[in-house]
């Protein structure tokens, strides 16, 4: 098996791995990572040859703004307290804690590299975070939380990275120089997101076509990153910061085939690169396996030991964070979320998995100093972060599911149901306000006026069926069953047109471009 014929074994992994992980109730990132050890151990399957300085660049734009795409920048400002304590003081916590133990434990372990080690193995993933909430159904206010949190920490923990490996190459360190580096690096970031982003979306306008719009979206963040890069800015930061700008201000109500197409998109981009992610997690066990030859009890005992610090690290730090964050909720008036119960906390914490970014920063870690002498413990260093990813990975992600049963978190369904309901009413009456002022302005015949008012009120219960309830309470029932009667009636129609358009298709003479065109039309219809 070649590097070429592996790709695709992982590519067709990714896609087998979701109908899989739904049916045996397990995240697909962690099957994707459970199939790459696997293949590691196999002696036809080649070793992984990515250059480490290429995995972040390459991963990690696509996934962040794949998943920036499900949130929003008010979700961010509202939940601003817990990201904080989550993203950026915790980061500082765990980097210090592993850095404290992994220096005590490891012989030769210069300080500085082990800052360096507590910084690669500080930040949860937050592919696997969202994920792993995604499917089990949490409350959204702890996917929220989860989504947040695992967007902004990689931010912290790559710029303290590279504080300290610069500090272990150049045998100096200067605190003002780091916090400098850190404000200035989350400024250019931001600065080269917004630009990116502006300009992106004055770009979308020019071109029109969706194909070509939803091309853009593909290159946007790679260019977000490495620009940033280039002017020693957070590449992350950056991605993160460009994907908001364009969630805010690119979303045209109006343009249905550019959503619609940009969204089925985007969601094989994050399902492909996310399942290529954590199948290269799993196939690095090459590394360590090999770094560990001959001390394997000795290497493992101290990946255990940075395992259970960083495990322990984000419980002691969730049980006074979230009982601080709940009390000034209920000092203050805003709308903010955090978890509401004990239970609630547990899987946070136990949700804290690493992934992607870990094994890129450990997989980087330069190979000499600027003195030309070796980077000091670089092999225990690897070996112990990929400990720490596996067992994250592999365990949590293993029986995270078993424990959300267990203590039966689930979403608020009702809740959600609720207020899906009410953004229906909203748009249904928006939509016959409109009409009022169409009629106003325009004189239509009763009868076309009393059909655009029964499509005003469809247009709500296609959203939410239960938004008929209230209609039938008022003396609807006759019109909701109608409704009912004209949409399965017209469903059957369009069925029977695609099927006569999609026959007509190996019709000797037919252009299958045409073909497909109308096919198009007929499936937008089909959504109206």
């Amino acid at each position: 098996m070649d590097q070429l014929a592996l790709l695709f074994v992982l590519l067709l992994g990714a896609v087998v791995s979701v109908p899989l992980g739904d049916r045996w109730g397990l995240p697909a990132p962690v099957l994707m990572t459970l199939l790459g050890i696997v293949l590691a151990v196999l002696d036809f399957v080649p070793n992984v040859n990515v250059p480490p300085g290429l995995i972040l660049p390459l991963l990690l734009p696509p996934l962040l703004y794949a998943a920036v795409r499900r949130t929003s920048w008010r979700q961010f400002t509202a939940n601003k307290r817990p990201i904080f304590l989550l993203a950026v003081a915790l980061v500082f916590v765990t980097m210090a804690c592993v850095a404290t133990v992994a220096h005590a434990i490891v012989p030769g372990l210069p300080l500085a590299a082990a800052f360096a080690l507590g910084a690669l193995v500080a930040p949860p993933d937050p592919v696997a975070a969202t994920a792993v909430a995604g499917q089990l159904g949490l409350p959204r206010r702890l996917v929220s939380i989860l989504e947040g949190e695992g967007l902004f920490n990689d931010v912290t923990a790559i710029v303290l990275y590279h504080v300290a490996i610069t500090a272990v190459v150049s045998g100096t360190f200067s605190p003002w120089k780091a916090g400098l580096d850190l404000v200035l690096s989350a400024v250019v970031a931001v600065a080269v997101g917004v630009a990116l982003g502006w300009g992106a979306n004055k770009l979308m306008d020019l071109l029109g076509d969706a194909t070509l719009q939803i091309g853009l979206t593909l290159l946007v963040p790679y260019a977000s990153y490495v620009m940033a890069e280039e002017f020693h800015g957070s590449g992350v930061l950056a991605v993160l910061t460009t994907a908001l700008f364009l969630a805010e201000y690119a979303t045209d109500p109006d343009d249905v085939m550019t959503r619609l197409a940009g969204h089925t998109f985007w969601d094989i981009v994050d399902t492909l690169v996310t399942g290529v992610a954590f199948g290269l997690i799993g196939l690095e066990l090459h590394n360590a396996i090999r770094t560990a030859s001959g001390r394997w009890g000795e290497m493992l005992g101290w990946a255990a030991a940075v395992l259970v610090v960083v495990v322990l690290v984000r419980l002691l730090w969730l049980l006074p964070a979230t009982w601080v964050t709940q009390r000034m909720h209920a000092k203050r008036d805003y709308d903010e979320d955090i978890p509401m119960t004990w239970r609630e906390t547990v899987v946070m914490w136990w949700a804290g998995m690493r992934g992607v970014a870990s094994v890129a920063l450990a997989l980087a870690i330069p190979l000499t100093t600027d003195a030309g002498a070796g980077f000091p413990k670089r092999d225990e260093i690897v070996f112990i972060a990929f400990g720490v990813i596996m067992g994250t990975l592999v365990l949590q992600g293993l029986t995270l599911p078993w424990l959300v049963r267990r203590l039966g978190v689930q979403a608020d369904t009702d809740r959600e149901k609720e207020f899906e309901k009410q953004l229906a009413v909203r748009a249904a009456k928006a939509a016959k306000r409109r009409l009022r002022e169409i009629e106003a302005e325009e004189e239509l015949p009763e009868e076309l006026s009393e059909q655009m008012v029964r499509r005003a009120f469809d247009i709500g219960l296609r959203i939410s069926p239960d938004m008929g309830e209230d209609e039938r309470r008022e003396g609807h029932e006759h019109r909701v069953r109608r409704l009912k009667r004209v949409r399965r009636i017209q469903g059957e129609m369009l069925s029977a047109a695609r099927h006569e358009v999609v026959a007509a298709r190996s019709e000797p003479g037919a252009d299958p471009e045409i073909v497909d065109r109308v096919l198009r039309h007929l499936d937008v219809r089909s959504l109206k």
